[in-house]
């Protein structure tokens, strides 16, 4: 840009003229050909920033990747926390699934939790249209393809925030390329965005939003508005939600600084209102999907937010900073410098500066207020991140310091207050626990790089040489500043994050072994097939198979206090189930086929896990069984009476069947695992001694002693406990409980001694709490007599097709057909030909009442909010097809009445 161009003061939005104005019309002196010229020459500015915003941001990226040494520029691992246990392998049954090769459809998935709401997790994790792109990728370069997902995003969000850039005010496209890149590369991105995609769709969504404001503004794109707001809050309405408040902050500020009369502004601001709630309402479908399963979803503990020291959000404005506990605000020194010269550059208009200082600094505080920030999070205040809206602060900040430089380098006292205040923050700075032996060199090198920027066009502008040569250098040095730093920034976060968080290795040849088991054995419906326990989590969701393991934000709590109640372990504060190696329990849930493995190598960050994979088949009842008659009369249902069941030392256990419908909330368990599994399975297959004895010894340890059968196997149940157990004779077993984020499941120790005495040593570091029966001796003989009459019994044929379940029954079955697989909201069921009923509850299970008359049962989900959804989503499309139609005929009328305004004036 010309230096004369650079020094023109800006006279603020309402010094335009009214042609100068979006959406005004043509003035008399202009041509339309011209005017049409010069829209051609603005777009070929916008893809010019945007082209280079993707270039500079995917080099950028791939050049931190290849600083930390990750997949797949290294053979380090990408996949830290829900990154592996989470998107991972959703993404691998997203690719399944878009193939035809998944058990399940797009509202049911049977692979994971013994069938679980897809659809909620669809439009929790997998509903961005990036998503789609797995396909191009084969089913081992699994991680490949996120990572390229992941990739995609991010520059995507660059060069929407360039084309941005240049529509809130014109300027030197190289510029807006770069803050582009500087947006998509914030730290917020490279602490947490990488690692939580879904959460990337939000940071996309800020500039496109904040372009649909832009529109309302000057009344154009009345139907493209709506559909992008849609577009974004389908892909990911979480931080969508988030995007939208920031949004609303910029059109805030944008009609604030424009002169005009208010009618039209409030015009303006009625559009932008009207685009966001058609955009909503279109999404709603899904959205509507996702916010009834959080409300039957496993509940997680209460956060109460403490906003963290002022000295440590000044140190997260600094590269190579990490942390999950306070706002990622890193954007890159030069580009923080040019926005905290925005206060005092006098050629920009004062109550332009004034408005936007005050929004940023208005925002900065909401993210440490509590009301604010529950504001900020739709009203709940989150586990784990609680910064997690602190991608709109990055983006106002890159907005600032476009304004600030757009129409050229701001004058030297500008440059200079910003620095002084740069140099304040980091001073503050200096004593944060998150500062990083990198943090200082590398915000001196790139503030030293931009100081050789300012003076490359100082000098130009001042002497009139080089005026070309230097302002490009200046580019060059602005680039190289901002690039080298966010490289660096991103390498020593991806480092960094591998030793403070939980980590899952590389998909190698452990987890090709297993799929190619599961494919070769899976006996799906006739019996459900278990990979077992693998590194990652969600492992049947990257291997296939069917498990009860699933890792979800929308696990519901039914599934959860079932699993549980049966011996089941958990992480992540119960929205994590495990699976649970026990003979009975794969007899109650039809487990017939089980994959062991024994790693074959110490699995590490930086080595493709092997092991060695054992395939066992074991007889199971069918899907669908046969019980006597559950239901419970009316009274009851109310009072929660029901029959309790015992075991072999005579211990009564439970308070009911539990059979209800939709409204029913108690489990029907009791608080012993093995006498919950007998109520479930039907039969006493457990000897649980009367009588455990417990002494403490020093050093943590703790001896039980008791009696059972000789032979029988021996299992502990102690979901707190956090040590070794060894049976007397045996080799010691890993406990891993610590309630409320994580419960350990039952295990096997051994077998009973001809002696009948049991003996189990725990060592811990502390003296653990056990439930009242923690001991149970498995018969194996009578788990064996129970299969074969449920087996008797059961179901003849059993056939699932999506989301639905159809089952044979043998002639004459009467009582209540109990189908292995968790009562969740949206079931429906009928018996027969008669119509369906929402599904009624056995212990957690689906049950379906029979009569004499009953041959077949069938049971299909429909997810919860789907129909409600649906119909308001019609509305809103039919409000905006009526909107568009409108505006076709209103161009239509106008284009007819120039026509004829042309003519008359040729008559002439």
């Amino acid at each position: 840009m010309p230096p004369a161009a650079e020094t023109v003061p800006d006279r603020g939005e309402g010094a335009r003229t009214e042609a100068e104005r979006p959406g005004a019309p043509d003035s008399g002196g202009s041509r339309p050909r011209e005017q049409r010229f010069l829209a051609r020459v603005r777009r070929s500015i916008r893809v010019r920033a945007a082209a280079a915003a993707t270039l500079l941001t995917c080099l950028v990226l791939g050049l931190g990747g290849l600083v930390a040494g990750h997949h797949p520029f290294g053979p380090t691992t990408r996949n830290t926390v829900d990154l592996g246990q989470q998107y991972l392998p959703f993404h691998a049954h997203w690719r399944r699934l878009l193939l035809g090769e998944a058990d399940g459809d797009l509202f049911l998935n049977w692979s994971a939790g013994f069938g679980s709401n897809f659809l909620g997790d669809y439009g929790t994790y997998l509903s961005s249209p990036f998503d789609l792109l797995v396909v191009l990728f084969p089913a081992d370069r699994i991680e490949l393809a996120l990572y390229v997902i992941t990739a995609a995003k991010i520059t995507a969000a660059g060069a929407a925030m360039a084309v941005l850039l240049l529509r809130l005010r014109r300027g030197p496209w190289q510029v807006a390329a770069v803050l582009g890149a500087a947006y998509a590369l914030c730290g917020w991105t490279l602490n947490y965005g990488t690692t939580v995609p879904m959460w990337l769709d939000g940071l996309l969504a800020f500039p496109l939003l904040c372009l649909v404001g832009e529109w309302a503004r000057g009344g154009r794109r009345p139907v493209l508005g709506p559909l992008v707001v849609a577009l974004a809050w389908y892909a990911n309405f979480y931080t969508a939600y988030m995007a939208t408040l920031g949004a609303a902050v910029v059109l805030t500020v944008r009609l604030l600084t424009e002169s005009g009369p208010a009618r039209r502004r409030l015009a303006g601001l009625l559009r932008a209102s009207r685009s966001v709630l058609l955009g909503i309402g279109l999404a709603t479908p899904l959205v509507l999907v996702i916010y009834t399963a959080t409300k039957t979803a496993d509940p997680t503990p209460e956060v109460t937010f403490t906003a963290v020291a002022w000295t440590e959000v000044f140190a997260r404005l600094l590269p190579a900073t990490a942390s999950v506990a306070s706002p990622a605000l890193f954007i890159g020194t030069p580009a923080l410098a040019l926005a905290l010269a925005l206060p005092f550059n006098g050629t920009v208009a004062l109550r332009t500066r004034l408005a936007w200082t005050a929004a940023i600094v208005l925002v900065a505080l909401s993210l440490q207020w509590g009301p604010t920030h529950l504001l900020w999070h739709a009203g709940a205040s989150p586990n784990g991140i609680p910064y997690r809206q602190t991608f709109v602060l990055c983006g106002l900040l890159l907005i600032a310091a476009w304004l600030s430089t757009a129409r050229g380098l701001p004058p030297l006292p500008a440059l200079l207050g910003g620095a002084a205040v740069l140099a304040a923050l980091a001073f503050a700075a200096r004593g944060s626990l998150v500062v990083d032996r990198w943090t200082y060199p590398a915000f001196a090198a790139a503030l030293a790089l931009a100081a050789l920027a300012a003076v490359a066009v100082l000098l130009a502008r001042r002497y009139g040489v080089g005026v070309k040569v230097l302002p490009a250098l200046a580019v060059v040095l602005l680039v190289v500043a901002q690039a080298g730093e966010a490289a660096v920034t991103g390498g020593r976060i991806a480092e960094q994050s591998l030793n403070q968080v939980h980590w899952s290795p590389r998909v190698g040849p452990w987890q090709e072994d297993v799929r190619r088991a599961v494919a070769d054995s899976d006996g799906w419906p006739r019996h459900r097939t278990d990979p077992g326990e693998l590194p990652g989590g969600n492992d049947v969701l990257l291997v296939g198979g069917q498990s009860s393991e699933y890792y979800s934000s929308l696990t519901a709590e039914s599934y959860n206090e079932t699993l549980s109640a049966l011996g089941f372990g958990f992480w992540a504060k119960g929205r994590h189930l495990t699976t649970l190696d026990n003979p009975v329990t794969d007899a109650i849930f039809s487990v017939g086929t089980r994959m062991r493995s024994t790693p074959t190598n110490r699995v590490t960050t930086d080595a493709l896990p092997e092991a060695d994979i054992t395939v066992t088949d074991t007889p199971v009842p069918p899907l669908v069984t046969v019980r006597p008659d559950v239901r419970l009369p009316a009274s009851g249902r109310e009072a929660g009476a029901g029959a309790g069941t015992g075991t072999d030392t005579g211990t009564g256990t439970g308070t009911g069947t539990g059979t209800g419908t939709e409204s029913d909330t108690g489990s029907g368990f009791g608080d012993s695992a093995f006498a919950n599994q007998e109520l479930l399975l039907g039969s006493r297959v457990y000897t649980v001694p009367e009588r455990v004895r417990r002494t403490d010894g020093p050093g943590g340890a703790t001896t039980l002693t008791a009696s059972c059968p000789a032979g029988s196997g021996v299992w502990l149940w102690a979901p707190e406990l956090k040590a070794h157990a060894t049976l007397a004779g045996g080799r010691p077993v890993s406990f891993f409980g610590g309630l409320p984020a994580v419960q350990g499941p039952m295990k096997t120790l051994g077998t009973v001694p001809a002696s009948g005495s049991v003996t189990i040593e725990l060592r811990g570091s502390e003296r653990p709490a056990l439930p009242r029966q923690p001991i149970g001796c498995l018969d194996q003989k009578r788990l064996d007599t129970a299969v074969r009459e449920l087996t008797a019994t059961g179901a003849t044929d059993v056939e699932v097709s999506g989301r639905t379940l159809t089952a044979e029954l043998p002639p004459g079955s009467t009582g209540t057909a109990v189908i292995a697989v968790p009562r969740i909201s949206g079931w429906s069921c009928a018996a027969g030909d008669a119509a369906p009923e929402p599904a009624q509850r056995h212990l957690g299970f689906l049950a379906v009442p029979l009569d004499s008359a009953t041959t077949s049962i069938t049971c299909s989900f429909r997810p919860p909010g789907l129909r409600a959804g649906g119909a308001i989503g019609a509305v809103a499309l039919l409000v905006l097809l009526a909107l568009g139609f409108r505006g076709r005929f209103a161009r239509r009328a106008s284009r007819v009445h120039l026509e004829s305004a042309s003519g008359s004036s040729d008559g002439k």
